[in-house]
């Protein structure tokens, strides 16, 4: 499924690009490409630098969640800890980082699962699975200062209710508790 040699009559071919916005954590580019029939149409999207999502499970058989704010839709989300990629760091260094930072939790064992592209449309933002065994408290939360976080913890089937019954609807955790699906059976 992975010869990517067999689709060269869909792609498109760059023929310009600029970008149209720097930001502190997106860039916005503009693209001419040229389509498979030979006419040219722009694409438009952020470039990402990329992220880990980490599914945590306690001793309990719960797994940990978080409650936060996201200004974009105006709301408060329940998700997994997750994190950008930092500039030179390993994907499984980030994972540590960012399931210590947010959560004050640490893990002895980590299992790559897989990576999603949330938002093929207008990025190319690449999400890298983990999950976290025998995960233990060691301290408190390192939280950015503008993160405000409030721990909660889940059973998969509570969580998969979560998602079912409209609770959850972050796409990251909701293809995350798939992928877990995958380890635990």
């Amino acid at each position: 499924m992975k010869n990517f040699e067999v689709d060269s009559h869909l792609l498109e071919q760059v023929t310009a690009s600029s970008q149209v916005f720097e930001g502190e954590f997106l860039n916005v580019f503009r693209d001419t490409v040229e389509l498979p029939s030979g006419k040219h149409s722009i694409r438009e999207y952020f470039r990402h630098p990329g992220a880990v999502v980490i599914i945590a499970l306690l001793p309990s058989g719960k797994i940990v969640f978080e409650r936060q704010y996201r200004h974009p839709l105006g709301r408060v989300f329940i998700e997994l800890p997750a994190g950008k990629i930092d500039a030179g760091e390993g994907i499984e260094q980030t994972a540590r980082r960012e399931l210590r930072e947010e959560t004050g939790y640490v893990a002895d064992e980590w299992v790559h699962l897989g990576v999603i592209h949330p938002c093929i449309g207008y990025s190319d933002e690449k999400i890298e699975i983990f999950v976290a065994k025998q995960v233990r408290r060691e301290g408190e939360q390192r939280l950015d200062h503008n993160e405000f976080i409030e721990l909660i913890e889940l059973t998969p089937q509570e969580a998969t209710m979560a998602v079912l019954n409209g609770e959850i609807t972050d796409a990251k955790t909701i293809a995350a508790l798939f992928w877990l699906s995958k380890e635990i059976i």
